[in-house]
């Protein structure tokens, strides 16, 4: 795979590997984050060009991570460079990111929280990011050295879609001299990211070991091509897990799943445990191959595997409750437990609190035929120590109702939670001003899970499909 065609940052060949990346908006809003080097300018311009011809626009987000003194004028340097280029920009600046052990790890996570955050508020779905063919390649080696299996070799995919968010990324076969050759043409300067010369961090120090700078080299080309073969690879064995899930395991939007108990591929239960616990990372298939092919009562990653009682004579994987996140702020688009979102038009009363029911669902237990697994593992509201509604079950509290100022809330609480809007595979319902729930981070869906009469989703490991 050839990483120095510059063919692909023409006007034309951009817009081809977009298309490719799509769908889009017939005027797209879309965002790009930018740090003020090469490779994110280079994506800044190339967006902004293609994103006009479609009558749309692009936000650049430029995050300050500060760190060093110099940040917050770098981060200005970047944003006026930009302004005379006609793109919108606009500055994130992190809090509370310390120097450390795993300083790496806890600036991307950070810095990915900021953006995809703005994104949220400003309504942009489509999240462009500046990774090239030398940063792909790093990806592959770190993750070969890590001992990753087959779909670790895939490395960063071309698009990945959430609840949130599209995170696009279509350089990925282009080389860091193209990006440069392209700002040198265009008159523009660029940063130079000190840590990227850092070789007190991993890939800096394999940086130096490839020697190849440019990223140009028959090295890097052939990491590209590993990383593009295993992910085409991975796409294809996502879609048999999803439709092997899609016919034997029924997912339910209390956030459970129903499944038999027969053998099931690793694959297929390592994807399912994701979805039901909430986990950034599925189990590594080696830790479930055993109970993959004997089903049976277990704990696992977060996870139980449970008889399935007056659901039949299968299995049901429920969160584990010991394992469940602690309570958060009820504030709109507020995640809990990596698993429930609060709708984003919900705006509770400031000390609401969402968090699992916990204990209380011994109480709860004549208001739905669920069994206790499945009870104390659902999202609730609460306000001090008041436990104000589990919309779930369509349950709330009358005597705290004033919590909630809006005239369905007063009426029988049966009436009122009907009202409860609850998405992520479950019936739609009419809209309730507060008491609105959603499965978080692409529950389900983003591991290839659906219902059948949906097609399942998969990311694009290849850009240039």
């Amino acid at each position: 795979m050839n990483t120095h065609d510059e063919s692909l940052i023409t006007a034309d060949g951009f817009a081809a590997a977009m298309a490719r990346l799509g769908p889009f908006e017939s005027a797209p809003r879309v965002a790009a984050a930018v740090s003020g080097g090469a490779d994110s300018m280079a994506l800044a311009m190339l967006v902004h060009a293609w994103v006009r011809t479609l009558g749309g626009s692009v936000l650049a987000l430029i995050v300050d991570h500060g760190l060093r003194d110099e940040s917050a004028g770098e981060a200005g340097e970047a944003a006026a460079r930009l302004d005379t280029l006609g793109i919108e920009a606009r500055i994130l600046r992190l809090t509370g990111l310390d120097r450390g052990p795993g300083l790496a790890s806890r600036a991307r996570s950070m810095r990915f929280a900021a953006l995809t955050a703005a994104c949220a508020e400003t309504g942009i779905l489509h999240l462009l990011l500046g990774h090239h063919a030398s940063d792909q390649a790093e990806t592959v080696l770190i993750r070969a050295l890590g001992g990753t299996g087959p779909n670790g070799l895939a490395a960063m995919p071309a698009l990945v879609e959430s609840a949130q968010t599209r995170l696009i990324r279509p350089l990925l076969r282009v080389s860091p001299l193209a990006l440069r050759r392209f700002l040198l043409k265009a008159g523009v300067n660029w940063a130079e990211d000190p840590s990227n010369v850092d070789l007190h961090a991993l890939r800096p120090r394999l940086r130096q070991l490839r020697a190849d700078r440019d990223g140009a080299g028959s090295a890097t080309s052939a990491l590209v091509a590993t990383a593009a073969a295993s992910g085409a690879t991975r796409a294809e064995r996502d879609w048999l897990v999803a439709t092997l899930l899609a016919e034997r395991v029924s997912v339910r939007p209390e956030g459970f799943a129903i499944l038999d108990r027969r053998p099931l591929a690793p694959a297929a239960l390592s994807a399912l445990i994701q979805a039901v616990s909430g986990s950034a990372f599925p189990p590594s298939l080696r830790k479930v191959a055993a109970l993959a092919a004997a089903p049976s009562p277990a704990t696992l990653a977060g996870t139980r595997l449970v008889s399935a009682g007056r659901f039949g004579d299968g299995l049901l994987l429920v969160r584990e409750a010991a394992a469940m996140a602690l309570p958060v702020a009820a504030v709109p688009g507020a995640d809990w437990d990596g698993r429930f979102r609060l709708a984003a038009r919900c705006a509770p009363p400031p000390g609401t609190a969402m968090g699992p029911l916990g204990g209380e669902a011994a109480r709860l237990r004549s208001q739905s035929p669920l069994p206790a697994a499945v009870l104390q593992t659902l999202p609730a509201l609460r306000c001090g120590q008041c436990l104000v509604a589990v919309p779930h079950i369509q349950y709330l509290t009358r005597r705290c109702a004033n919590v909630f100022p809006c005239s369905s809330v007063h009426r029988s609480r049966r009436q009122a939670l009907r009202s409860t809007l609850l998405e992520g595979g479950g019936a739609r319902r009419r809209k309730a001003p507060y008491v609105v729930f959603s499965s978080c981070g692409g529950l389900f869906s983003a591991h290839g899970i659906h219902r059948r009469d949906q097609a399942p989703v998969a990311r694009v490991d290849v850009s240039d499909r």
